[in-house]
């Protein structure tokens, strides 16, 4: 009888360390899951810290794109008023022109009439 008790106490002790490794096995395996997700986490912050950081720096191309277009629009903003001061600048002469034949032909007729 003792030997049996002694048999099942070391039975018993075996299947009492059995459970306590696979307790600690399944321990250990959900302290790796938790560092996994924790990890996971971390790449999670990781990506976001980055996507606002794409998001900014494309956003400060938008801007920069836009002042490009700007900066465009006022050079061709320059060059019609450049054109349009030649255009003055040549109907100025042409009156100019204008007034001067105006003053010959005066001239002639004052030729004429002197005759």
């Amino acid at each position: 009888l003792q030997g049996l008790e002694r048999e099942g106490g070391r039975k018993n002790f075996w299947l009492m360390k059995d459970r306590a490794t696979e307790r600690d096995r399944e321990r250990e395996r959900e302290r790796e899951r938790e560092r996994e997700r924790e990890r996971e986490r971390e790449r999670e912050r990781e990506r976001e810290r980055y996507r606002y950081i794409y998001i900014y720096i494309e956003r400060e191309r938008e801007r920069e794109r836009e002042r490009e277009r700007e900066r465009e629009r006022e050079r061709e903003r320059e060059r019609e008023r450049e054109r349009e001061r030649g255009r003055e600048r040549e109907r100025e002469r042409e009156r100019e022109r204008e007034r001067e034949r105006e003053r010959e032909r005066e001239r002639e007729n004052k030729r004429k009439r002197e005759k």
